[in-house]
């Protein structure tokens, strides 16, 4: 591409924001014909030096920031990046542009997605309908990738039109290259936008919302379970996705509804899905404890003051109205306030624990008579209690931290080629596990992750007796 291209295709990045939603076509082709202009110029880079882990909570109601830790600085989205694939989906739907038994045909490049995918063939058709159900539910990447192929007309112009709706909803810091989530270094987002995001989908596609919450999905006879840990285990939560590619780590955008209040958690770069999901859940009752003292008229906020020390575990304290309370390294702090500390080790993310009481504070009137209304039922949930217990950890054989290694190549590719073959052939055993190349130089592992301890074991004696190499691991 010439010099003048060049800049004209910068000119349309930078006036992105600006274009119409008419300009898509137009915009979607510049970026097909030349993505560079983003690459060279995009001050919007992960750093690796910076652990993993970022975080938020929202009111979903009025987008009230309750916490955030990193929720600005660039992460891989991972499989979350779906969750705007749909939204461009439902968008599509509520216009009438498209219906939900529309047939789309699956191309070779949508069935040549690596796992987790659906494993149809080239020519293969599916409804819409379906292929969001395998998006939602099982994080299929050949159904994302069919999904974009059928409303942008190919993978790289349905990029930029979620790119600009993305920087139209207030996710500025966010640009999306593929529609499935597959590891590109290019393509990044943040707690925070991801948060807009998923209030996003609730305000303005609330009749498809109930896509984020179905446990299980049926297709053609197979049975598959949504990766989100949380829905149907956790009183209240009933959406959204996870993610997890290496380089992402263990990610989950989640929402749960409880009192008449909502609330988003965001958590990207966890070090499992156990601690990712245990993780959020302290988030998000702590937040409605917080939420709960508000309501009864305690002047309480959910704010951070993080440190990193390399000899001692970093503490987020939860501030209330009144002074920390009394500790022998503290002797002039007062006593009898709420206690509630957010501690984690340097390696992994914070854990959660709520202690004590505080009575008397006010602030405003009571938020007892709000009802967030968006369109749907949620779960019933029962009232969060003045103490909140402290996350509970899954009984061992619940946990589902488990890693099957299907073969080390040299190559990368014959690797992916690895986690392909074994994934369609033992597609009962592997439809619920998520597929990832780790490691690098001439020592690429084929493996596959989120299973049970039992589950692990089984789907490596199915394999081992059909002469395929495994070995199992706890993550």
């Amino acid at each position: 591409m010439n010099q003048r291209a060049r800049r004209i295709t910068k000119l349309l990045a930078a006036l992105a924001v600006g274009v119409s939603a008419a300009a898509l076509p137009a915009l979607a082709l510049a970026q097909e014909e030349d993505d560079s202009a983003y690459s060279a110029s995009t001050p919007m880079r992960v750093n690796t030096a910076e652990p993993k882990y970022a975080a938020i909570v929202v009111d979903a109601r009025t987008g009230e920031v309750l916490y955030a830790k990193r929720a600005d600085s660039p992460r891989y989205p991972a499989s979350i990046t779906k969750i705007l694939t749909m939204y461009l989906a439902f968008e599509q739907l509520a216009s009438g542009k498209m219906k939900p038994t529309d047939l789309i045909t699956v191309s070779a490049h949508a069935a040549a997605q690596s796992p987790t995918k659906l494993g149809l063939r080239p020519g293969d058709q599916i409804t819409v309908e379906d292929a969001l159900h395998a998006i939602a539910v099982k994080s299929a990447n050949d159904m994302a990738v069919a999904m974009a192929e059928h409303i942008g007309g190919s993978e790289p112009r349905f990029a930029a039109m979620m790119t600009l709706r993305a920087h139209e909803l207030g996710m500025s810091n966010s640009h999306f290259v593929n529609a499935s989530g597959l590891p590109d270094s290019r393509q990044i987002s943040t707690a925070r936008d991801i948060a807009l995001l998923s209030r996003a989908v609730m305000r303005d596609y609330p009749q498809y919302y109930s896509f984020f919450s179905q446990e299980t999905f049926v297709f053609r006879g197979r049975s598959m379970n949504n990766h989100n840990g949380l829905l149907g285990k956790m009183p209240g939560v009933d959406g959204l996705k996870t993610g997890f590619t290496n380089a992402a780590g263990w990610n989950l955008a989640a929402s749960a509804v409880r009192n008449n209040t909502r609330l988003i958690a965001v958590e990207l770069g966890g070090p499992s899905p156990r601690t990712r999901n245990e993780t959020v859940e302290g988030l998000l009752l702590t937040g409605f404890d917080i939420m709960d003292r508000r309501a009864r008229g305690e002047n309480i906020q959910y704010t951070q003051n993080m440190f990193e020390a390399p000899t001692a575990a970093p503490t987020v304290m939860l501030a209330s109205a009144r002074p920390a309370p009394a500790a022998p390294h503290a002797q002039d702090a007062a006593s009898d306030p709420i206690d509630v500390v957010l501690t984690r080790s340097t390696n992994a993310p914070p854990s959660l624990t709520v202690s004590s009481t505080m009575a008397g504070a006010t602030a405003g009137a009571p938020r007892s008579g709000v009802t967030p209304d968006y369109g749907y039922a949620a779960r019933p949930a029962p009232m969060a209690s003045a103490t909140p217990p402290a996350p509970r950890a899954r009984p061992k054989k619940e946990a589902h931290n488990w890693v099957v290694q299907v073969g080390a190549f040299r190559s990368e590719r014959d690797a992916r080629r690895q986690l392909e073959s074994v994934a369609n052939r033992f597609s009962r055993l592997f439809d619920n596990a998520e597929g990832a190349v780790d490691g690098g130089g001439r020592n690429y592992r084929a493996r596959f992750s989120g299973f049970t301890e039992g589950a692990a074991k089984d789907a490596c004696e199915a394999v081992k007796a059909r002469n395929i190499p495994c070995s199992t691991s706890q993550g």
